[in-house]
């Protein structure tokens, strides 16, 4: 079961994405809140898998509540949510640490699979989106060295792969490749698999139309 935060400031949007992701088994909502701020004490409080997370909102404002996710949770996931498609928004949302960018008028169905690639830790760009996030986004231009290992499962990430995915293809466990993951953003000073995965692309470990 997939363990789900709405952050939303509108109730009606809350209950409507609760009406959808109740038509899926796999999927549970666990909590609302309302604004950035709430967003991050629910997190702490509930350990969801995926926060649904609205950029605008009060008190705290979406990216800033990503930032803050992500950095004392990065087991948590954030999916961007957003009324508009814009490429700073985008470009912003993944620089915070999301891991995926959706639209408010997303069908139900892509939005519970947008879900559970996100929890499965699978980063999917489309070539356009690719070849302006990677100018955009980058590591630290003297980060540590990553291993050999780390070196691969980063690859995979950037090929799209999910975690179950690069155990079978490495013959690991799936801890461990949660655990190569943790480091390979620790090392970089990245704040999601989304912006080691541009990573990849701008070293040459992918090109940017895979994945």
């Amino acid at each position: 079961m997939i363990r789900i935060l709405l952050a939303d400031d509108h109730a009606v949007v809350r209950q409507g994405l609760r009406m959808f992701l109740a038509l899926d088994p796999e999927l549970e909502v666990v909590g609302e809140a309302a604004n950035g701020a709430q967003a991050l004490e629910q997190v702490a409080l509930l350990r969801p898998d995926v926060v649904l997370m609205d950029l605008k909102m009060p008190v705290m404002d979406g990216l800033t509540a990503i930032r803050h996710i992500r950095a004392a949770h990065p087991d948590t996931e954030v999916i961007a949510v957003t009324s508009v498609l814009e490429d700073t928004a985008i470009i912003d949302a993944v620089r915070a640490g999301a891991i995926g960018y959706l639209l408010k008028d997303t069908e139900a169905q892509e939005l519970c699979r947008a879900i559970k690639a996100a929890a499965a830790g699978q980063v999917q760009l489309s070539p356009q989106a690719a070849a302006r996030l990677v100018r955009e986004v980058h590591a630290p231009d003297s980060p540590e060295q990553l291993s050999p290992r780390e070196l691969e499962v980063l690859r995979l990430i950037a090929r799209g792969l999910s975690n179950r995915e690069i155990a079978q293809e490495l013959v690991i466990s799936e801890k461990t490749v949660k655990t190569h993951a943790s480091s390979i953003l620790s090392k970089l000073g990245l704040a999601s698999r989304t912006q080691a995965a541009l990573h990849a692309m701008r070293l040459g470990l992918v090109g940017q139309s895979e994945g």
